[in-house]
Parts: structure tokens; C-alpha cells; sequence
């Protein structure tokens, strides 16, 4: 599997200077003419340099380190259609491990060194929040962060950085919605990652959820020594509480752990899972990895979770975004599963170049900034963004869905919310738009 591309660019002084002196100027509105040129760090006349970090080792990278190759996979696919405007991008994604000391040197290397355009899609809550004040200090656009913390909207404070998946408080108030409709009375635990991460998502829970049916809240820290010995203590512990719904905000070796320590306590509560723990064909491989077995094994583990995904579900082969991504799938990164994180990393690198677009034939990095604060077409996702100049939110809602043979199926429509206590879960009934013939924006 591609890990990360090492790219050798050295721009001539003076062009790298004129893009600098460019950068700085910005400009309030993209130009849609004329000739391509070096119009900012990271643009020459024939490409575009963005950057990423990303887990392609360590306790995160299961699953995870499959969204950088796919999101590159669309842009070759981009590339081979045309480019942006004619230019090619490419991106150059290195890796943290998910520890954010890390985080910050190839970050810094990326914005110092490499002179990158943009960051795009910088994966992980702890690790991103590490280096925005940093990347926004040097006003690099900071696109799509692959973490759905509300913390990304903060225009006034963080101009650059954008979310794009729902974020926690979301997520969570829909599926604290769903579970307090169809488990009321039943005592109720919550499983969560002990950080902005899990703590936004059992906020979003708590604005739908009595408190009285709360039984038991178990964080775990996900630089654990000994994760499965720590999964294992706090498992017990739900079990004694005798929670009967157990409900999960963890990355997903923590969920499969969770999953495994049930198993092995004979404890069964129904377990419903936010969109990042539970991929289906990520969780029963790692089932079947860290418990040494083979075949179904790991799918029945996780048949009838509940959760919830704001992208269509890759068991709907009718939908023209699966089926585009499919082919692109098959085309550029066959070796990699069919799964949620690919369909992720392509998702996201769709809404990229809708933004590359819409900033200009020879965008400065502000005309970027500029194209996403004005607001981006639905595109992939199955709820409208949010983007505004006042509001750096991506996604606005999900459907409810349960694991079904290894596949997400729909429970519902889609619902909107906002992250406030009082903001009502509602029904959008906008249809999806069709992925476009071209496979572009």
C-alpha cells in the first residue's frame, strides 16, 4: 500500500518569492480567466501541492490509514480528466501515528519546506488540535479536517480551518434522538474516547437523552500502555452497571476491543456506535485479527450495531456516488478494501476540488478561504454544509442505520440538527444529488 509520496520540488527563488507576494495580497474574488501562473505557495502553472497528516502507523491506523490513498485516488482521477483548471494536484500525506508531537514536525515541514498550498483533511482531533493555531498563524488554508469536533468552527479565531464531516455534538443528538425513541426506560452507558472527540459526542447525547437512564460513563485514553487490558477493566465496569445500551463515541481498535471484552464477559447490551468506530469491514477485520480468527467471525460480532453515516451506504449499489467511486476504487487502489474509509477519503477529496474550482483559475490561498466561506453544493454528503463566513461546520446530518451482513442499511431518513441543547432533530427531505457523469465537480 502507498504510504506517502515524497515529492521533490524546488521552485525557482524568484517564483517562489513572486508566489509569496501574491499569497499575501489575497483577493477578494478568484480569477476565472487568463493564463495559468504561480499564484500562491504550492501553485505552479501546471499543479497544485497540498498536504496532509495522517495515521498510517500506530492505534488509530486501522482502517484510517486507508483515507489518504483514496482521497489521491480521486485526485489522479481528477488529473486524468483534466486537472483543476488544467493543473494537477499533488498531495503529499505524512505520517504522525496519531501522536501530535508528530503532528506538529510534519506539519511544520509541510508549511515551512514543502511550501504546500493547503492542508487538507489533517486526521485526528488531539493531533489537528495541535497544529491549528500554527497552520492558521500562517494563514494556510486549512480544509476539511478529518475529525468532526465542533472546536473546527471558530472563524473569528481559526479563519483557515474548516470541518467537513457532522460534527460530535451533531452526531450525537441524533443518535441520543434515536435511542431515547426506541430504548425508553432501559439503562444506558456511554464508551468514549477521553477527549474533545468523545466528550462533544456525550454532550450531543446528553441534549436527547434523560439523564435518569445514564447509568455509567467510561472514558478511556486512547495512548493507553496496555489498551486491551484498560478496554477490559472499563467493560467490566459497564457490565456492573448493567447497562443495557451501551453507546460508543472510539476510533475503531477501541471499539473492536470493546466488542471482544464483551464477548468475553458474556455481556450483550445492544451497542450503537458513532460513524468513526464502525465501518463495518474495518471492525470485523480487526475482530478477526486481534481474536485470531477467520471468515464471519468478526461480522457476526457486530451484526444489528446501530449507528449513523452522513455519506450513502456502500449496500446501495443504485447510488451514482458509490458506484463512481467504485469504479475509481477499482482503477487506482484496487488492493484496498471497498470500505467506509475509502468512500471517506474520496468523499472528501470530491468536496476539495468543488472548493479548487470555485476558487479561481489562479487562486490565491485567501480566494480558497473564500470559495468555502461563500458555500459549497451538497455534492457527496446526504444533509447541506454549513459553510458561511461566520460558520466553519461541515455536514449537518445523518441517518440512523443498523449492520446488516456486513453493510449499512438505512433505519430512516435523514436527520438535521444544529449543536445546540434546544435545536430540534428534524427530517430532511431534499433529495440527494447525483453524482455528476463526469465523475467532477
Amino acid at each position: 500500500m502507498a504510504r506517502y509520496r515524497k515529492l521533490g520540488l524546488a521552485p525557482v527563488a524568484a517564483l517562489a518569492t513572486l508566489s509569496m507576494m501574491l499569497a499575501a495580497c489575497g483577493s477578494s474574488t478568484p480569477s476565472s480567466s487568463g493564463k495559468l501562473q504561480a499564484s500562491a505557495p504550492g501553485i505552479t502553472a501546471t499543479t497544485i501541492l497540498i498536504g496532509s497528516h495522517q495515521p498510517l502507523t500506530g492505534i488509530a491506523a486501522p482502517g484510517y490509514d486507508e483515507i489518504a490513498p483514496a482521497s489521491n485516488a480521486y485526485f489522479q482521477y481528477v488529473n486524468a480528466h483534466g486537472g483543476v483548471y488544467g493543473r494537477k494536484i499533488i498531495y503529499k500525506y505524512l505520517n504522525d501515528q496519531y501522536n501530535s508531537s508528530i503532528t506538529t514536525t510534519v506539519v511544520r515541514q509541510l508549511i515551512l519546506q514543502d511550501h504546500v498550498f493547503a492542508i487538507f483533511n489533517g486526521l485526528g482531533t488531539p493531533t489537528h488540535l495541535a497544529v491549528a493555531p500554527f497552520i492558521n498563524a500562517e494563514k494556510v488554508p486549512d480544509l476539511f479536517v478529518a475529525s468532526g469536533c465542533a472546536c473546527w468552527n471558530a472563524p473569528s479565531t481559526w479563519p483557515e480551518t474548516f470541518g467537513w464531516q457532522i460534527n460530535y455534538i451533531r452526531e450525537g443528538k441524533i443518535l441520543g434522538s434515536y435511542v431515547a425513541a426506541h430504548f425508553k426506560g432501559e439503562r444506558i452507558a456511554y464508551f468514549y474516547q477521553d477527549d474533545e472527540f468523545g466528550l462533544d459526542g456525550i454532550k450531543g447525547l446528553g441534549y436527547e437523552i434523560p439523564a435518569s437512564q445514564v447509568v455509567a460513563k467510561e472514558p478511556y485514553n486512547v495512548n493507553a500502555a496496555n489498551p486491551a487490558a484498560e478496554v477490559g477493566t472499563l467493560t467490566a465496569a459497564l457490565k456492573a452497571s448493567r447497562a443495557q445500551v451501551v453507546i460508543a463515541f472510539a476510533v475503531p481498535a477501541f471499539m473492536a476491543l470493546l466488542r471482544l471484552s464483551e464477548l468475553s464477559l458474556s455481556y450483550s447490551p445492544q451497542l450503537v456506535s458513532s460513524s468513526v468506530g464502525s465501518d463495518p469491514i474495518t471492525i470485523s477485520g480487526l475482530l478477526n485479527a486481534y481474536a485470531k480468527k477467520s471468515g464471519s467471525f468478526g461480522d457476526s460480532l457486530i451484526q444489528g450495531m446501530i449507528t449513523d453515516s452522513y455519506l450513502p451506504s456502500l449496500g446501495d449499489t443504485t447510488n451514482s456516488w458509490i458506484s463512481l467511486f467504485t469504479k475509481i476504487h477499482n482503477e487506482y487502489i484496487p488492493k484496498l478494501p471497498m470500505d467506509g474509509n475509502v468512500l471517506y477519503g474520496m468523499a472528501a477529496a470530491y468536496t476539495f476540488v468543488q472548493a479548487m474550482f470555485k476558487a479561481g483559475r489562479n487562486p490565491t490561498r485567501q480566494d480558497l478561504v473564500n470559495a468555502v466561506n461563500s458555500g459549497l453544493p451538497q455534492g457527496v454528503s446526504v444533509a447541506p454544509y454549513a459553510y458561511s463566513a461566520t460558520d466553519h461546520d461541515g455536514i449537518t446530518g445523518a441517518y440512523i442505520a443498523e449492520i446488516e451482513k456486513g453493510v449499512l442499511v438505512p433505519l430512516g431518513p435523514t436527520q438535521v440538527t444544529d449543536n445546540t441543547p434546544t435545536g430540534a432533530v428534524t427530517t430532511y427531505t431534499t433529495a440527494q444529488p447525483a453524482a455528476p457523469t463526469s465523475g467532477i465537480p
